[in-house]
């Protein structure tokens, strides 16, 4: 795996990169977030750590920038902004995961491996409800023959939902699916994303195919 390190601080780099290749894989450090733009790092690795404050471009830029033109490479941000409001902004730029400094290295390398195991490649596998349909070999959704374009994380939600579809989802079940552990952190950040994901499907329709179940979670309708 080639993971790229977008982080200021050469401490910080040179152990989370140290650890990253201790563990078996490629490394690559860019030290600003203009050049992380400029090189396409996002775009140019299987997965990318991602600090926010950065010289020039800050890493919500970079990853706005990434995710705009829908490079959907995952990315874990690293940082020591540690508000709830500050993971919900990340999140919603296009986040995969969020882990706030001081960290455990042990644990940063936990996420990384779990967060590339759920947007790996998997064997070919389609799921389909009503006129939606997912490949999750190739990590490709469609609505009415309509390509819909979805982050990871984006994909990952809409997997839960699909395979669950008309029954209830709770929010404690999607962010596990989504994060890969047991979640012990806020559940509302979900709500950003399926606000997102029903923003993509959602178009031209009166009702969403994504329905608020209030006080259990949320289910996807099967009609």
């Amino acid at each position: 795996m080639q993971v790229s390190i977008v982080e200021d601080d050469p401490i910080i780099a040179k152990a989370v990169s140290t650890a990253i290749r201790d563990a078996g894989h490629e490394c690559h450090w860019i030290a600003e977030g203009d050049a992380a733009i400029r090189d396409q790092a996002i775009l140019a690795s299987d997965l990318v750590v991602l600090d926010l404050m950065l010289p020039g471009a800050d890493g919500l830029e970079v990853l706005r920038a990434a995710r705009k033109q829908g490079v959907r490479t995952p990315v874990i941000v690293l940082t020591a902004r540690g508000l709830v409001p500050d993971k919900l902004e990340a999140f919603e730029a296009g986040a995969d995961d969020y882990l706030v400094k001081p960290f455990a290295m042990d644990e940063l390398l936990a996420r990384i491996e779990a967060v590339h195991r759920r947007t790996a490649d998997k064997p070919a596998m389609t799921l389909t409800v009503g006129g939606l349909e997912l490949n999750l070999s190739n990590k490709r959704a469609t609505l009415d023959d309509r390509t819909v374009d979805l982050t990871p994380t984006e994909l990952s939600i809409l997997e839960l939902l699909m395979r669950y579809s008309g029954q209830v989802v709770t929010r404690k079940m999607l962010c596990e699916h989504v994060w890969g552990f047991d979640w012990d952190g806020p559940t509302n950040v979900i709500e950003v994303h399926i606000n997102r994901l029903r923003g993509k499907i959602d178009k031209g329709r009166d009702a969403s195919m994504i329905r608020t179940i209030r006080g259990r979670g949320y289910a996807l309708a099967t009609d």
